[in-house]
């Protein structure tokens, strides 16, 4: 009997073993992949991309807008690019922008648009990347639609809540703002952002986990303790009526969201979940199937490659799934 209690205990320390070893070169694999991914030729990346970007030209993310409508889901469409060098970009990004926004309503596209302060020269010039927000904003008002301020990493975080107030303060229901669960300060920012909610135009926050690589002095790191300052964050969105966009694949964190709903008997109308292009598409059905809004993150533009690979940098657990997708068939 002993003898077999030893023989167990063995096999499962063995077992451990051989697990965490596994894991362990899965890992160094996935980052090693990540790692090669951006030398590699475009039309290679682009047979993962496609799957979770609209294209390289507006007609795409109009195309795709319409199809992802017809399911059922709203969109927010988004040109790719970020952190530009020249001030001159800026001013093409707004022209494209307001471009886009021409188009999609034209179409009668059911969705709205999502803006990165650095694509205007946050880091460049703050006043002159408020002007150029400040017109893309203005447009989609002319249209009674939303423009949402995208939240980018620390460096980024009280400049662009800056801009959000002076955006909310002009244009009330016409603009949001993204929040980071992982962040340690995402909750005092909803607390201290209170002072510019009001019921009949609440503050509108998509809230994501948060993808840009942080100090673990400014951002929570395991996977448990930012899934528990999601819900925390959600909670008080929630209890102060602010409208959520539930932005996640983690099914955890939709189940958590679901009891939150039912907690404080929230109408469908106060929230939305989200998604990204591609991502978890039959989580995203059996959300929509229990009747609550669902809103697709269409991504597009000639940056496509960056925000590729800048993407597989933040997450090489997809590299294997991409070697997989391309070399592997049915």
């Amino acid at each position: 009997m002993k003898e077999n209690i030893k023989k167990h205990i063995l096999y499962k320390k063995n077992y451990l073993f051989q697990t965490k070893f596994n894991l362990s070169l899965l890992i160094m694999f996935n980052k090693l992949i990540a790692s090669m991914l951006p030398y590699f030729p475009k039309k290679f990346v682009w047979l993962f991309s496609k799957k979770y970007i609209a294209g390289e030209n507006l007609s795409d993310a109009i195309k795709v807008s319409k199809k992802l409508n017809s399911e059922g889901s709203m969109v927010t469409i988004d040109i790719l690019g970020e952190f530009i060098t020249e001030l001159s970009e800026a001013e093409k990004n707004k022209e494209d922008y307001l471009e886009v926004i021409e188009q999609a309503e034209k179409n009668k596209i059911d969705g709205n648009y999502s803006v990165k302060p650095t694509m205007f020269g946050l880091l460049l010039d703050k006043d002159v990347c408020y002007e150029h927000i400040r017109a893309i904003v203005k447009k989609a008002a002319e249209y009674n639609n939303f423009v949402r301020v995208d939240m980018e990493d620390s460096q980024c975080v009280d400049m662009e809540i800056e801009i959000f107030r002076k955006l909310k303060a002009e244009f009330p229901k016409n603009v949001g703002l993204v929040l980071q669960s992982y962040m340690r300060r995402t909750y005092s920012d909803i607390e201290a952002m209170m002072d510019i909610h009001t019921d009949e135009t609440p503050i509108n926050y998509r809230l994501c986990k948060g993808i840009y690589v942080e100090p673990k002095e400014i951002a929570y790191k395991k996977y448990e303790e930012v899934n528990e300052h999601y819900l925390e964050d959600l909670e008080l969105m929630f209890k102060n009526k602010i409208y959520p966009g539930i932005a996640t694949h983690d099914k955890p964190l939709v189940e958590g969201a679901y009891k939150l709903i039912e907690k404080y008997n929230v109408p469908k109308d106060k929230f939305e979940f989200q998604m990204l292009l591609g991502v978890t598409p039959e989580l995203r059905k059996s959300i929509i199937k229990k009747g609550y809004k669902m809103r697709i993150y269409v991504p597009y533009g000639e940056q496509w490659f960056g925000y590729s690979t800048r993407r597989l940098k933040e997450n090489p657990k997809m590299a294997s799934l991409i070697i997989k997708g391309i070399f592997i068939r049915g």
